[in-house]
């Protein structure tokens, strides 16, 4: 084990420590949240019809409300995360950082970053009555569930336009969605869908009426389906609370293995500044020869080159580009992947080419040497000396993030990890 960080290891002793790649890409948050949405959402129609409207009854109760707590505890989980994670969101000043910090910033975010101290505050405000006391709404009658659900969606949608949260917004927004009734969402049945509509209509009338539906086999079952899953949620549901109310909280963490019920959070801590690792290549024979050119491998949206414009991406996600903003506050010690990733580029492999965007090296030999540089990177300043060149990014240099590598000197830390050994074509 190396204890001297980039410096003080030689390529052939790089540490057998650290994560692996499939401990990194491993199910995230907004995963977890995916598989417990999908669980729900099949509990939504009837066992055995395709139906755009069940002729027997309308969405189960059990299941709306099992929505209703899935928003519930992504929301409240966030809030308290935060409140108990950094003291920057107690003292209102997180937002101050976040836009700059965040993943994968997007051009509006290089604009909001440059707010008024006072509306960084608004926003943190805004954000903890949202997260803290609006979840509480589902609890105040319809009229409020319909309120807590158009909060929801609106704050989710202020998300999008201000960060690259891959489809973590959007997926959000479905739970959101069981907050309304069927006559909050009537306006949405053009008048292409009369019939459904009119068949709405009809199942409202008869429920009001108080007329019962002719009993079906099917219906036993479900119920019989529904209530058993009201059950499972429960009891699913007590480590979950015990984890809300508890000062030693974790977010994104599933207390069984199928992640049905799970706990959600987000941003508990914010970095202050954003530190970004950069892949160089060079063909030089001496990587230590003051005369090599190192040329700069770019990824297809995390910062890099200080003249491209952050990109739009949601709802789509590049995942390298996500953990390398992870690897960037860490050691490589703690992230071998990225040493894997080297032996891949340095051997030109064609689909790890494929999630860069650029090649330096595309049409030409492959580097000799690769390795990781680590800088900071600032907004520039809108209207100042650097945005006049055509510079959304301001950087210095930190230091090494580790040694130059290359592929011959990899071959026995491939292997002691078991890793296929990357062979030039």
């Amino acid at each position: 084990m190396c204890k001297h960080g980039p410096h003080g290891c030689p390529v052939g002793s790089l540490p057998l420590l650290g994560q692996r790649w499939t401990d990194l890409v491993g199910p995230a948050g907004w995963e977890s949240q995916l598989l417990e949405t999908g669980f729900l959402g099949m509990f939504l129609c009837p066992l055995w019809t395709l139906s755009r409207l069940p002729p027997h009854t309308p969405p189960p109760t059990i299941v709306i409300w099992a929505f209703r707590w899935l928003i519930f505890r992504i929301m409240l989980g966030a809030g308290l995360i935060k409140i108990r994670g950094d003291r920057c969101w107690r003292e209102l000043t997180c937002m101050d950082y976040h836009y700059e910090t965040q993943p994968v910033p997007n051009p509006i975010a290089y604009f909001m970053h440059r707010s008024p101290w006072w509306f960084h505050r608004f926003e943190t405000l805004v954000n903890h009555f949202i997260e803290l006391l609006v979840p509480f709404f589902l609890l105040l009658g319809r009229r409020m569930s319909i309120v807590h659900g158009l909060l929801q969606i609106l704050f989710q949608v202020l998300l999008i336009i201000s960060g690259n949260l891959s489809f973590l917004n959007w997926l959000t927004m479905v739970p959101s969605i069981a907050c309304f009734d069927d006559a909050s969402l009537g306006f949405l049945f053009s008048s292409r869908r009369g019939a459904v509509k009119e068949r709405v209509v009809q199942m409202q009338l008869q429920e009001a009426a108080g007329e019962q539906l002719p009993p079906r086999y099917g219906c036993y079952v479900r119920k019989v389906v529904n209530i058993s899953l009201g059950l499972l949620i429960a009891y699913l549901s007590i480590p979950v609370v015990i984890n809300l109310l508890s000062s030693r909280q974790v977010m994104n963490t599933s207390f069984n293995p199928l992640r049905i019920v799970n706990t959600y959070g987000a941003f508990g801590s914010i970095t202050k500044e954003r530190t970004e690792v950069v892949l160089q290549g060079t063909s030089s024979l001496d990587p230590n020869d003051p005369a090599a050119v190192w040329e700069e491998y770019d990824f297809k949206c995390k910062p890099g080159d200080l003249k491209r414009r952050p990109c739009f991406i949601t709802p789509y996600h590049y995942r390298l580009d996500w953990l390398m903003w992870f690897a960037a506050f860490q050691t490589y010690e703690q992230n071998e992947w990225i040493i894997h990733l080297a032996g891949k580029l340095l051997a030109q492999e064609e689909e790890t080419l494929s999630l860069m965007a650029t090649n330096p090296f595309a049409g030409r030999e492959p580097p000799r040497w690769i390795r990781g540089e680590h800088f900071k990177y600032k907004f520039s300043q809108p209207g100042g000396k650097h945005a006049s060149e055509g510079r959304w990014w301001i950087r210095k240099r930190i230091g090494p993030y580790f040694p130059p590598v290359n592929l011959q000197g990899l071959k026995k830390f491939f292997e002691d990890r078991s890793w296929p050994y990357p062979a030039r074509d």
